[in-house]
């Protein structure tokens, strides 16, 4: 950046002065200012911007390198659990005196849905005998209930 000190910016303002006028100055000056304002906005706002590109390369370099060790560890997790299963196999084989190829996946036995619809209610009652012992089904309010069961010959 420039630097300008205290007896340079007089300087300036002296000429300013001299060349522009002092009707004119205040008006030159509010837009230098602003123009000045704009252009500092301006170089922030860039700034700003190439940091944000850098920070957003650094995470995704990071983010590779996070994914490669992901991976070596995954691969010598899948190794170390295929020799084992390799070494099961072969003292089953030993064992047993067949040849079979059993994987862990044959030794545990699958997981089946019951299939049932939780939804559905399921009563053990029969309807008709519901009907006969006169249980409520459906839901009513206070005044049906009791036209429903107002003994006939009583009128309002």
């Amino acid at each position: 950046m420039l630097d300008f000190g205290f007896d340079k910016i007089a300087l300036i303002g002296a000429v300013a002065l001299i060349v522009i006028g002092p009707e004119k100055l205040p008006r030159v000056a509010r837009t230098v200012g602003t123009l000045l304002g704009k252009a500092q906005r301006y170089v922030a706002d860039v700034k700003a911007e190439v940091n944000r590109s850098i920070e957003l390369e650094e995470l995704q370099k990071m983010k590779s390198q996070f994914q490669t060790a992901v991976n070596d560890v995954e691969q010598s997790v899948r190794q170390e659990v295929d020799s084992a299963t390799q070494a099961l196999n072969d003292t089953w084989s030993d064992a047993t005196g067949t040849s079979h190829d059993y994987g862990l996946a044959s030794l545990a036995p699958e997981y089946r849905h019951p299939k049932k619809n939780w939804r559905l209610k399921r009563g053990a009652t029969p309807l008709w005998f519901k009907q006969k012992a006169g249980v409520r089904r459906h839901t009513q309010s206070g005044a049906a209930r009791v036209a429903r069961f107002r003994p006939p010959g009583l009128n309002r």
